[in-house]
C-alpha cells in the first residue's frame, strides 16, 4: 500500500544529514530540529501556532483538553472513520454523538450534524476523509449558529486546500478553532515513528494547548493544569522538515496516480472511482477509496491479493457499532450512508513512488475482476 522504502532513498543523504545532526547534539527532546520543523510547518499552513505532539491521538486528546470540555458535553463525530475520533471523546468522559456519513464524499454530513445538535453539544469534530476537505463553509456557520467549536480532525489531509464561496483559500486544519494531524509514516507527511500536530490561531489556546503537553507545566514543576505527556521527539522532526519540503511534490504525485487510476476504470460500470467538489476542496489522496457494484468486496481482495496487489478496507465497521461503542440511542439501519460505505469500499495502492507499469497493472487487474 505503501512504498516507504523508494521514497527514502530518494531524500536519503538529506534525512541522514538531519539525523546525524541530532546524534551529533545529543537534543533528542525538544530543541532546535523540533522548533525548526514547527517555524517551517507554520510558513507552510500559514497558521499562527504548530504544537508538534507525540502522535495525531494526542493532538485530538489535548485539543479536547484545550477547550474545557467537562464531562456530558456531546461532541459530534462522523460515525464513518478511523476509532481514534470518537475514542479521545469517550476517555474524556464526553458522549461522542455519532451521525452519518455523503456517500459521495465520505465526509461528515452537515445536514446529519444539525439534526444532531441538542443544548449539551459543544463541538463538532469533521474528519477530512482520505485527503478531501469536509464542506467546511456549512459546519462553520453551523457552528456559529449554535456557538460550537470546531475541531479538525486532518490526519488524512494535510495539504489539501479548501476555497471558501467568497474566494478564501486555507489549509485543511486551519479552518476550525483547532486542526489536528498525524504524521505516521504511512501518512502523506510521515515521520519514521508516531508524531503529530495542532494548528491554531489561537494565541491563548495555543498558549494552554502547549503547557498541557507538557504536564501541565508553564513554568517547571508548577503545573496550571491536568496534563499529559506528548511530545514530537527531535530525530522525527529531522525527517519531517526534510520531507516537508517535498509535501506538494508527494501531492503532485498522488494527484497524478489517482487521475490515472480515475481514468482507467471510466468505463467499468461495478466500479465508483472518489468524487469531490474541486471548486472547494483540493484532494490529496492519503487513499484512493473505491465504491463497488455487484461486485464481492472481500473475494476481489482476496483475488488481488493472489495477484501481488495489497488493497485495504477502511473502514469495515462504522463506530456505531463498535462493540466498545455500543449505545443505545444507535442501532444498525440509522445511518445508512455509512452502513453501505462499509460494505462496499475498497482502497488501492496510494504512494508517492508508483509508476506507469504499476499502475496499469493494478488496473488491468482490477478491470478483469469486476468484469
Amino acid at each position: 500500500m505503501v512504498d516507504l522504502h523508494t521514497q527514502y532513498e530518494a531524500i536519503k543523504s538529506d534525512i541522514d544529514a538531519g539525523i546525524q545532526e541530532v546524534l551529533d547534539t545529543c537534543t533528542f527532546i525538544k530543541g532546535g530540529k523540533v522548533n525548526d520543523f514547527q517555524k517551517h510547518l507554520e510558513e507552510y499552513l500559514g497558521v499562527r501556532h504548530v504544537i508538534p505532539v507525540g502522535n495525531g491521538t494526542d493532538a485530538l486528546l489535548i485539543a479536547m483538553m484545550g477547550l474545557g470540555l467537562k464531562p456530558g458535553d456531546e461532541v459530534i463525530t462522523p460515525t464513518f472513520t478511523f476509532i481514534a475520533t470518537a475514542e479521545i471523546v469517550a476517555l474524556l468522559g464526553l458522549t461522542p454523538v455519532v451521525v452519518d456519513v455523503e456517500e459521495e464524499t465520505f465526509n461528515i454530513s452537515p445536514e446529519a450534524v444539525r439534526k444532531a445538535i441538542t443544548p449539551r453539544t459543544k463541538a463538532i469534530v469533521p474528519v477530512h476523509l482520505f485527503g478531501q476537505n469536509a464542506n467546511m463553509q456549512e459546519i462553520l456557520a453551523i457552528a456559529k449558529e449554535h456557538n460550537l467549536y470546531v475541531v479538525e480532525d486532518a490526519c488524512q489531509s494535510i495539504g489539501a486546500e479548501y476555497t471558501f464561496s467568497d474566494g478564501r483559500k486555507l489549509k485543511s486544519g486551519c479552518i476550525g478553532n483547532i486542526g489536528c494531524t498525524s504524521f505516521f509514516p504511512s501518512k502523506n507527511l510521515g515521520c519514521y515513528g508516531d508524531g503529530g500536530a495542532i494548528f491554531t490561531n489561537d494565541d491563548e489556546l495555543a498558549a494552554k494547548m502547549r503547557v498541557i503537553a507538557n504536564h501541565g507545566m508553564a513554568i517547571r514543576y508548577h503545573h496550571d493544569y491536568i496534563g499529559v505527556n506528548s511530545r514530537l521527539d527531535s530525530i522525527q522532526a529531522a525527517v519531517l522538515d526534510v520531507k516537508l519540503k517535498h509535501l506538494n511534490d508527494y501531492i503532485a504525485r498522488r494527484q497524478k496516480a489517482a487521475a490515472y487510476y480515475t481514468e482507467a476504470f471510466r468505463n467499468n460500470p461495478n466500479i465508483v472511482t472518489p468524487t469531490w467538489d474541486d471548486s472547494h476542496t483540493t484532494h490529496v489522496f492519503h487513499q484512493y477509496t473505491l465504491k463497488l457494484k455487484n461486485v464481492d468486496r472481500d473475494n476481489l481482495k482476496d483475488k488481488l491479493a493472489e495477484k501481488g496487489i495489497p488493497a485495504m478496507i477502511y473502514y469495515p465497521i462504522p463506530l456505531h457499532l463498535q462493540k466498545a461503542y455500543q449505545d443505545p440511542r444507535y442501532k444498525a439501519g440509522d445511518f445508512p450512508a455509512a452502513e453501505k460505505l462499509v460494505r462496499c469500499v475498497l482502497s488501492l495502492p496510494m504512494h508517492t513512488e508508483l509508476d506507469e507499469e504499476q499502475l496499469k497493472y493494478i488496473t488491468e487487474c482490477v478491470n478483469e475482476l469486476t468484469a
